[in-house]
């Protein structure tokens, strides 16, 4: 495509302003077989993250747990004691967002829903492909079951992590389990794909993001891109529970959440969709007033507000 200009408007605050002037670029992946290359990206991403995100001093007890194998981290922000738990998938293009990332994330995210949130801190590859995440995911899922009534287990993500979440989903219905009280895709990674018209329009006008094709393709581990239980668009979504799905008109994953949208609904489930002017992928950095917006969003439609 031709290179364009996309300067930030001035219909968004300043801090997202700011946000917009920032450009990943593309990034340059490892060769399909350079394992020990994966592992760095990965390990680099990771502790980027955790230290962008500090959480030492936050009011959020977080502990360690361990479910049949799956890993995760039980964030409780103080003062919340009821026992509703929000199972949360991270993101991280289903190869990065892992260990100590996973754990910082989730402490965010218990902050911002108010809720207590286990986050599943589900294997990735190159040393775990699908289904390694997919099958933690429900192990963790299964655990949630036991302990609780179904009313009380909302499962969610962002970006990959809606993959998992709605792959989740798909799988729990396929083995008899009982649906979660609502499901919450922001942003998410379910067409690996990547056939939505958002891939072509926007393709160099989200700042955030370019095309996961390598990333996707390592995942699968040549299981078909098709494969609901790899690309949840391609699923069954009848009986879904009630679903929040949030996107930004340069989100290279817009096509995807509106796609999801209209599934649901023609599905009859209750889906609700919230599109943020000019946010990229996964939003504007988490502290702008339109990011306080979404979360604000969020937490109605857990419940939380």
């Amino acid at each position: 495509m031709s290179e364009r200009a996309f300067p930030a408007p001035s219909t968004i605050s300043e801090q997202a302003q700011s946000w917009l002037a920032f450009d990943v670029g593309e990034l340059a992946y490892p060769a399909a077989e350079d394992t020990d290359g994966w592992l760095a990206m990965a390990a680099q991403a990771n502790q980027s993250t955790a230290q962008r995100f500090p959480f030492s001093e936050l009011p959020v007890t977080v502990e360690d747990f361990e479910v049949d194998g799956a890993v995760g981290y039980a964030a409780r922000p103080r003062g919340v004691d009821d026992d509703a738990v929000f199972l949360w998938m991270h993101p991280g293009g289903l190869l990065v967002g892992g260990g100590d990332a996973c754990r910082a994330t989730t402490v965010r995210t218990a902050l911002s829903t108010g809720m207590l949130v286990w986050g599943v801190d589900y294997r990735l590859p190159p040393l775990y492909p699908y289904p390694a995440a997919l099958n933690d995911a429900m192990s963790v899922y299964r655990h949630a079951l036991r302990e609780r009534d179904p009313s009380q287990v909302f499962v969610g993500g962002d970006s990959a992590g809606g993959n998992i979440a709605a792959a989740l989903l798909l799988c729990a219905k396929d083995a008899g389990l009982p649906m979660p009280a609502a499901l919450v895709l922001n942003t998410p990674q379910i067409d690996l794909t990547e056939s939505g018209d958002t891939f072509q329009t926007l393709d160099g006008v989200d700042n955030v993001l370019r095309s996961l094709a390598p990333t996707n393709a390592l995942y699968a581990a040549g299981t078909d891109l098709r494969d609901p239980y790899l690309s949840p668009i391609f699923g069954d979504v009848s009986g879904f529970p009630r679903t929040f799905l949030r996107s930004g008109t340069r989100d290279l994953f817009l096509s995807n959440t509106v796609r999801m949208h209209r599934k649901l609904r023609a599905a009859g489930v209750a889906a609700e969709l919230h599109v943020f002017e000019a946010m990229p992928h996964g939003g504007f950095g988490g502290d702008s007033p339109e990011d306080s917006d979404a979360a604000a969003e969020q937490r109605r439609f857990l419940g939380r507000s």
